[in-house]
């Protein structure tokens, strides 16, 4: 069986990404970072999610980013702002997040000798994130077959990206069809302990539209 490395935030899209690669015939190996959020109830989820969807492997790997980045996703200091459509990169960016996460799973694909790695960025309803664009995607591909042993020798990793040209609800139909049980996600980058999220946020905002414009019951456990 193929294997893959499947980066699991414990979000939707993450979520729809792993769902995906077991449908393409993987092998799948979840990957999960504690990178200093605030909002780590997702990281019950991931965990949740992997065993719910019999990952082969899940690894939680700690990497404080907080300390050496300022993000509003892990600074204590700066709030997560409500939902604004102002074509801003917003304050929950947190710099150069994908590049390092991916690297981390490229390295692990490879000792795995998996053949793709599968990461659920999109760039339709997204917050405007740079590390989420094609083209971005697109030069990765190419760091990763000139940075690994089996890209040099002509069998480079696969960087996929399923979700990267459909929109929420798309993303919610397709994993809809897949079987996925949503209810086990958590995408608010406010949500307490119990992982309920505020709906306010970028990512409440972008889901509960998702969910809405699918025609699809939003299963999100919200704070009263």
């Amino acid at each position: 069986m193929k294997k893959a490395v499947v980066l699991l935030s414990g979000g939707l899209d993450s979520t729809t990404c792993l769902a995906y690669a077991k449908s393409q015939g993987h092998e799948c190996y979840a990957l999960s970072f504690d990178y200093g959020q605030k909002h780590n109830s997702e990281l019950e989820a991931a965990k949740r999610i992997a065993h719910a969807m019999n990952a082969a492997r899940h690894e939680v790997l700690p990497l404080q980013l907080n300390q050496l980045t300022r993000s509003a996703l892990t600074d204590q200091s700066i709030d997560i702002p409500d939902y604004v459509d102002d074509g801003e990169i917003p304050v929950t960016y947190v710099p150069a997040r994908n590049t390092i996460l991916i690297a981390v799973a490229l390295g692990w694909a490879e000792v795995l000798e998996a053949d793709a790695i599968f990461i659920g960025v999109s760039s339709v309803d997204y917050s405007g994130y740079p590390d989420c664009r094609p083209e971005y995607i697109e030069a990765y591909r190419k760091l990763a077959e000139l940075a690994t042993k089996v890209g040099v020798e002509g069998k480079p990793i696969s960087i996929e990206t399923p979700l990267i040209h459909l929109n929420k609800a798309e993303t919610i139909q397709l994993g809809h069809k897949l079987g996925v049980d949503y209810g086990l996600t958590v995408s608010c980058y406010r949500a307490n302990d119990e992982g309920e999220a505020c709906g306010e946020c970028d990512s409440c905002y972008l889901r509960k539209k998702g969910f809405s414009d699918a025609g699809i019951e939003d299963p999100t456990h919200y704070i009263q």
